[in-house]
């Protein structure tokens, strides 16, 4: 395979680090690429949802951008380089693959994953939680699917889908409960719970919460701009009733 390209990438980023290169790429850190990673990781995942592979080309490249660079700051610092990256995973990939480059039988992806997760335990013997590897950076409800399905491999689980309504019905009980207190803090952490016991809901029936509620944003989105378009005066005039039926207009109208 012909990496010349990438080969002379690694080379533009280091020159771009280097005494006389760019004063901005020089004074950049892994702290202060942090929100650059988060965004074009981000742009990324619009591209693939958009389903353009030029832009998903461009946005890729971003990303490898990001990869590149770090690896290049950890070099100067002598902590790594993008060697000992690309090694390392290449190794784990083997590792974690014995039905493709050992001798281990393999016939579905359920078990794929079953694998996956016991070599992955076997590398990483220093956590002692199964709560441990969950990262502090992602999205809460991201977060909040993985501990769910970390549990669940423990046992612990729901033992009917009636039993998760009748959780979630409880949360919004006691959510009531505290609203009545007029205790902020109380309410905030019951509404976490609904959201968690919610989360679990959708983990029972194999749907990804993050992306149903992309998918809810884009939806109301949709529908509101439709109502902007629809308006015959400024939104902010209409009465409960009137932007009921603007909303179900507007509704019928994507609909069609």
């Amino acid at each position: 395979m012909e990496v010349k390209e990438l080969k002379e990438l690694i080379e533009v980023i280091a020159k771009l680090r280097a005494p006389d290169g760019c004063p901005w790429d020089r004074e950049q850190t892994h702290k202060s690429l942090r929100p650059n990673m988060l965004e074009e990781a981000y742009e990324a995942v619009d591209a693939i949802d958009s389903g353009d592979m030029a832009n998903l080309r461009e946005e890729l490249g971003d990303v490898l951008l990001q990869v590149v660079l770090h690896a290049q700051i950890a070099s100067e610092e002598g902590a790594f380089d993008i060697e000992d990256v690309a090694k390392e995973l290449k190794e784990k990939l083997i590792h974690r693959h014995p039905h493709v480059f050992g001798n281990e039988k393999i016939d579905t992806a359920s078990e794929v994953l079953e694998a996956w997760d016991k070599l992955k335990n076997e590398e990483k013997t220093y956590r002692k939680s199964v709560m441990d590897g969950i990262s502090k950076s992602q999205s809460a409800l991201m977060s909040a699917q993985k501990i769910s399905k970390k549990a669940v491999k423990t046992g612990f689980e729901w033992p009917s889908e009636d039993s998760l309504y009748e959780c979630i019905m409880s949360e919004f009980q006691e959510f009531k409960e505290a609203e009545k207190e007029k205790d902020f803090d109380h309410m905030e952490e019951e509404f976490g719970d609904i959201l968690f016991a919610t989360v679990n809901l959708a983990r029972w029936n194999k749907i990804d919460a993050e992306q149903a509620l992309l998918r809810a944003n884009k939806k109301f989105m949709q529908r509101f701009r439709k109502m902007e378009e629809l308006a015959t005066k400024p939104l902010e005039e209409y009465s409960f009733e009137e932007y009921d039926r603007l909303w179900k207009q507007a509704k019928a109208e994507l609909n069609k």
